[in-house]
């Protein structure tokens, strides 16, 4: 098992992509401590997790509350003894930062994803890096979007955030890793599984008359199979980056947008 043992820290482990990753960290063996803004989802994922012969805790934790993720943290330090993975799945369930045009946009609305997902893996990521510090062992990761590399309309500040996220992963990397800590990100593009690409999609729905189904294959034919990534793919390769396979990556958010971007 690539992660036989190691204890990671999910932050918004009720969502699609948090709750894939749960399910392929468990699977690799790791002892899973998942949180989110609402218990319910993460309980669920967390059953699913222990049915199948997994380790699972919960914890409601606001992301963006330092005192509560400190708070966990101490918790997950006193009943595992350290942290080795944390992994930042954090997202925004608030449809008006999408569909407005820039000039049209309110600052509040614009901010918001920069405010909320930028902060939240500074926070994640510092409070677990001091965690990891005297271990002189770690794996930071976060998750980002296409959005961070190429323009998109009627996206508002959710660009931004990603290429901020990004940036952070860099700045974080070249802090720690001389004190053994990876940082890395992972970039899917357009998994229909996610509420994410929904979001995205209701605002178009009418200006471009096009159903779910087309609005897919559009997405799809951009890639090089002409088909899009499932969660599960990504979650693999978020088991392999996690990993002590993954020893020389830091620094750098995986391109898994399937030939979308090219770096």
């Amino acid at each position: 098992m690539m992660l036989k043992d190691k204890v990671a820290v999910i932050y918004g482990a009720g969502g699609g992509i948090g709750s894939a990753v749960a399910r392929a960290f468990a699977a690799e063996g790791a002892d899973l401590f998942l949180t989110g803004r609402h218990l319910a989802p993460v309980e669920g994922v967390a059953k699913e997790v222990v049915s199948g012969g997994g380790s699972a805790e919960t914890a409601e934790v606001d992301a963006l509350d330092e005192q509560a993720v400190e708070k966990h943290l101490q918790l997950v330090i006193d009943n595992a003894g350290r942290v080795d993975i944390s992994f930042n799945a954090v997202g925004i369930p608030n449809a008006k930062i999408l569909g407005v045009p820039l000039i049209d946009l309110d600052v509040e609305h614009f901010s918001l994803p920069i405010t909320t997902l930028v902060t939240s893996y500074f926070l994640t990521a510092r409070l677990a890096a001091r965690r990891m510090v005297p271990n002189r062992s770690g794996v930071i990761m976060t998750v980002t979007a296409a959005h961070s590399r190429e323009g998109l309309p009627l996206v508002g500040g959710y660009g931004p955030a990603q290429a901020a996220k990004e940036a952070l992963t860099r700045d974080l990397s070249v802090e720690l890793a001389p004190q053994g800590i990876r940082v890395v990100g992972l970039r899917p593009y357009a998994m229909p599984e996610t509420p994410t690409i929904k979001d995205a999609f209701e605002p178009r729905r009418e200006a471009s008359g096009m159903t779910w189904e087309q609005w897919q294959e559009m997405l799809a034919s951009r890639t090089h199979p002409r088909r899009l990534m499932t969660l599960e793919e990504m979650a693999n390769v978020a088991v392999f980056m996690a990993s002590d396979k993954a020893s020389g990556m830091t620094g750098t958010t995986v391109n898994l947008t399937m030939g979308r971007l090219s770096d």
